[in-house]
């Protein structure tokens, strides 16, 4: 079993640095020797002394080669814990290797090896199982592996299946380009990719497409499709699955580039945005059934008698309240300073209140639940009340995209969300390119105005500085060419940062550039010039990633339902929302 200094070893900062003048002042500790070899059963104490003396540049650097090292053995862990999968299948029975070892399971297996919670376990199940190719021998357990034959003596299949659309993730983990945080948020975030329905001998069973004529698709009497019965031939079943499963993957491939530049929370919302975008029928569904598991529950804690609420909402009221909540904890939070005097007033009353958060929050909800009783929310919000702002693609045929999501969180709804919020908000359009990018506005004054707020907050989606996950609403407008050298207040020479890294961008030396309509580059003189991507979905409007032929639907329509769903419009919000294709609506 390797020890300390053996790992130390590892560590290049560690090991090359000159600790000769280290003066140990704990006896403990002894002296540290920094011969070669002389790490040799080095202590803890050790160490700490040593790192003690080195500059913060070889800080940094000791806790990057540490997450290397730790990544790379994490890596031998994985691939075990895969083989120990695929060696405990339940057809092994009894001679599973789970099961020799006395586990009902795997997982706890793993969890009674590895001293960890039986969910932890469970994760590092799901993720290795991935990681590992389990045909051929590496499935069979020690009785028989190489022998050609299973203990309960049939033979070995010889075809191979097809390989998983989670192949990339698989290349990337080995490869050690993405985290097992990652390559597990990714694979959780996009999901299964559909299937053609079949029934128990694997025929296709009828599914509805929409009705062919001379001249393309049958519009219908209301500009919606005419949908028809059709049964699928076997090898189109099988080319539509594939064409599934080759989407998944494309879609695996630009999240692992995507990985290297997102936080965990935003790699996992972009990967459900895709999702969603090449199955909207599956988005339907999904959206339907968290509104079904809608619930209010009201407890007593035992011990103490206080009153505890547990509220699971579906995807509208939480957008809803959410809305509320940050809008109401912005100035604790670090929102946008350009605001009036009252308002800067009442902000900073806020800073200074007491109260934590948490306690404010509840504040809030009380607020809100009595402003609903006696019916004036102005008591609440004032004059300037929270809202939601929705966005959705329309393209150069006025075609809307079947999803929609919403600006301040990558929360993604059916298109149908936006029609009905249509019926009592308003839309606003914005023009891009292909690309994404608003057209200009052609505003010169000094500050940004609303409008183009609007359609900077579609394009950015948030705070673009590296690694923030501040929302528009908490941001302000940079200008990248300063207003005072003749900058101009443009939609393509502004970005949006948060109150936080605004204030850092214009005190510590840092500056953003962009050539036309490239990439915003952020630039310090001691660092190397690094991209900041939007992190708005609109990108994948654009990208070549789709389900091949028609969109499948089930034949049975929900209850109460026509059997096909208007392809959903516009944007919606408190002052409504929309987003680009070739236009977007905000």
């Amino acid at each position: 079993m390797a020890n300390l200094s053996d790992v130390a070893e590892l560590i290049p900062t560690l090991c090359g640095h000159d600790a000769s003048a280290v003066a140990c002042h704990c006896e403990a500790a002894g002296p540290v020797d920094t011969g070669a070899g002389a790490s040799s059963g080095a202590t803890s104490e050790q160490y700490e002394a040593r790192m003690l003396t080195m500059n913060d540049d070889e800080i940094l650097a000791i806790m990057q080669e540490s997450a290397a090292v730790e990544r790379q053995a994490a890596l031998f862990r994985q691939i075990a814990i895969g083989i120990a999968v695929a060696r405990s299948a339940r057809t092994f029975g009894h001679g599973g290797l789970a099961a020799k070892k006395g586990h009902r399971s795997v997982t706890s297996l793993v969890q009674d090896l590895l001293g960890v919670s039986q969910a932890e376990a469970s994760r590092q199940v799901s993720v290795s199982g991935d990681l590992v190719d389990t045909t051929g021998t590496t499935g069979l357990p020690d009785s028989v592996a190489g022998s050609g034959e299973r203990t309960n003596g049939g033979s070995i299949p010889k075809a191979c299946p097809p390989r998983p659309w989670f192949e990339p993730l698989r290349v990337a983990l080995r490869a050690q380009l993405i985290s097992n945080e990652q390559s597990n948020t990714i694979r959780k975030g996009l999901g299964e990719p559909p299937t053609m329905p079949r029934d128990t001998n694997g025929i296709p069973l009828p599914i509805l497409i929409p009705q062919a004529v001379d001249n393309g698709v049958d519009a219908g009497t209301d500009g919606v499709p005419v949908m028809v019965e059709h049964t699928p031939t076997i090898e189109e079943a099988d080319a539509f699955d594939q064409g599934a499963r080759d989407a998944w993957a494309l879609a695996a491939e630009q999240l692992i580039a995507e990985a290297q530049v997102r936080k965990i929370n935003e790699l996992g919302a972009h990967a459900r945005y895709i999702r969603d975008k090449l199955d909207p029928e599956g988005a339907k569904r999904r959206f339907e059934q968290r509104y079904e598991a809608r619930a209010f529950h009201i407890t007593t804690v035992p011990d103490t008698g206080a009153t505890r609420i547990i509220w699971t909402l579906d995807d509208q009221t939480a957008l809803m309240i959410t809305a509320a909540h940050d809008d109401a904890l912005r100035p604790r939070r670090g929102g946008p300073r350009f605001v009036d005097s009252a308002e800067k007033a009442k902000a900073k009353a806020l800073v200074e209140d007491p109260r934590t958060n948490a306690q404010l929050a509840s504040d809030l909800m009380t607020d809100i639940f009595r402003a609903g009783i006696l019916a004036d929310a102005k008591s609440v919000f004032g004059t300037r009340q929270a809202g939601v702002r929705l966005v959705q693609v329309i393209n150069d045929h006025g075609h809307r995209s079947d999803i929609t999501h919403a600006e301040d969180r990558l929360i993604v709804l059916p298109g149908k969300v936006a029609d009905q919020q249509l019926c009592d908000t308003e839309s606003i359009h914005v023009t891009v390119d292909t690309d994404g990018n608003p057209l200009n506005l052609g505003r010169s004054k000094r500050l940004f105005t609303p409008g183009q707020k609007i359609a900077l907050a579609i394009r950015d989606g948030g705070c673009r500085w590296t690694g923030c996950e501040r929302p528009a609403s908490y941001t302000e407008a940079h200008h990248i060419d300063p207003w005072e050298s003749g900058g101009k207040t443009d939609i393509d020479r502004g970005i949006l940062l948060c109150q936080y890294h605004h204030l850092h961008c214009h005190d510590n030396g840092w500056h953003i550039t962009r050539e036309g309509k490239g990439e915003f580059m952020l630039n310090h003189p001691d660092h190397p010039p690094q991209p900041l991507p939007p992190r708005a979905p609109l990108e994948y409007a654009f990208k070549d990633i789709t389900l091949p032929g028609p969109r499948f639907r089930a034949p049975q329509p929900p209850p109460g339902q026509p059997p096909h769903a208007r392809e959903s419009g516009r944007a919606s919000d408190r002052d409504s929302g929309r987003e680009p294709t070739r236009r977007a609506a905000a």
